[in-house]
């Protein structure tokens, strides 16, 4: 079974205004990769996974998480 995790990474680049190849620039990885964490395809390294966390100044279980994160949206519930 693959180990998938959970994020909210492109919820918190739209709310900051941070384009995928700005994120990408700044870690030091490909675009395309940033899509790939988004989409749930790739699970990131634990060295990446702390430096996005560094990047938005966020703790890193705000970003990432085993289960699914409950939905903002009260339109959803």
């Amino acid at each position: 079974m693959p180990e998938l995790i959970h994020n909210r990474l492109r919820m918190l680049r739209m709310e900051r205004g941070v384009s995928r190849r700005d994120l990408a620039d700044t870690l030091g990885i490909h675009y395309q990769t940033v899509g790939y964490l988004e989409r749930g395809e790739y699970s990131p390294s634990l060295f990446l996974a702390l430096s996005i966390a560094r990047f938005f100044d966020l703790p890193i279980e705000t970003i990432f998480s085993l289960e699914a994160f409950p939905t903002i949206d009260p339109r959803q519930r």
